[in-house]
């Protein structure tokens, strides 16, 4: 099955998610919590793709929490093991983002 938004979506909502311990830590800094993450990711959508990524493909995607944060994160899904492995997570900024933070400056 090919990476999409709708595996990613699915699995979140699942809660098979499984943070690495960079995303942990970076979320502990950032102040991000795993309940905005999940919020994020549940209607998130797709900025970028990683296909040659491994030892899973990823990707960059971009979601809002209710609280109005927007974040993105870096995620692979495990088709095996049905899971989606969080690399990192960020709140982008307009300085590196475009209006939208779908595109890069």
């Amino acid at each position: 099955m090919p990476f999409n938004i709708s595996t990613i979506r699915s699995l979140a909502a699942s809660d098979k998610m499984a943070l690495k311990r960079h995303s942990i830590l970076r979320m502990h800094q950032r102040r991000i919590a795993v309940d905005e993450l999940k919020e994020a990711l549940l209607f998130c959508e797709l900025v970028e793709g990683y296909p040659t990524d491994r030892p899973l493909p990823s990707g960059l995607v971009l979601g809002h929490t209710a609280g109005g944060r927007t974040l993105h994160a870096v995620v692979a899904i495990d088709q095996d093991e049905q899971m989606l492995w969080i690399i990192t997570v960020y709140e982008p900024t307009p300085a590196d983002w475009e209006e939208g933070f779908t595109q890069r400056r």
